[in-house]
């Protein structure tokens, strides 16, 4: 397991106050990498190798997003290996130990010449440990959209939403499905967060968002010019 402390900034919150739901996204990312990099597979690792990990999914459970200067501890670790895809848990808990998020993600190793997954190397997998998972309720991978919903105007990839990766990160387009939602007039306090990756989106692209509110919260397909969607999300809202 690998974990950092933290105190949330200023620069964090949301309008209410209280962390962003994208920033907790930053937070989980952040603490991936400084795991890795820990054990020497870390960027430069991958970038030699000619390899990198691309986000597949993303579940996360809200408990309470924590308030300005709040510590918080934040932690990470991988409990499965199949195939080209791994398997990781988060956590963010207060100073009292008590769980603030908890989340699932799963994880493809990607040939970044040839854009096929590949194993991860018995090299990389001795630098791992595997442990439990957290006892969390696990969603499918896969989510199910239903059809409709309101198509918004348009988003342009600009240079800042891109990552080492030269795609969108994964975490803005978080930003984005949350901003969507912010512009239609909903600010909804957000218990669990579900995002499928299916497709990447770079620079000059344009995104629409469409936005469809079920009885459970909102469910948000980000697309390309074309209408096909490159990230699916749930949103489920607190009662």
């Amino acid at each position: 397991m690998y974990q950092f402390e933290s105190r949330v900034r200023y620069s964090e919150l949301n309008e209410d106050g209280l962390l962003a739901v994208p920033k907790i996204v930053d937070y989980f990312q952040d603490c991936s990498i400084f795991q890795s990099e820990s054990l020497g597979v870390g960027l430069d690792y991958l970038t030699e190798r000619k390899i990198a990990w691309i986000l597949s999914f993303w579940q996360i459970q809200i408990m309470r997003r924590p308030g300005f200067e709040e510590r918080v501890t934040v932690g990470t670790f991988p409990y499965e290996f199949k195939g080209f895809l791994g398997m990781r848990n988060f956590f963010m808990k207060d100073e009292t130990g008590q769980m603030l998020v908890q989340a699932n993600s799963i994880w493809s190793l990607l040939d970044t010449e040839r854009f096929r997954p590949v194993r991860p190397d018995e090299e990389m997998m001795n630098r791992y440990i595997l442990e439990e998972r957290l006892p969390m309720r696990y969603a499918p991978r896969k989510l199910a959209m239903e059809k409709g919903g309101e198509r918004l105007a348009p988003i342009q990839i600009t240079p800042d939403y891109q990552d080492t990766n030269h795609h969108v990160n994964n975490a803005r387009y978080v930003t984005i499905a949350m901003d969507a939602l912010e512009m239609m007039g909903e600010r909804p306090q957000v218990k669990e967060l579900r995002v499928e990756y299916k497709g990447q989106a770079h620079k000059g692209d344009l995104i629409y968002p469409v936005v469809l509110q079920t009885a459970e919260g909102y469910q948000v397909k980000l697309e390309n010019e074309q209408g096909v969607a490159l990230i699916n999300m749930h949103i489920f809202i607190q009662e």
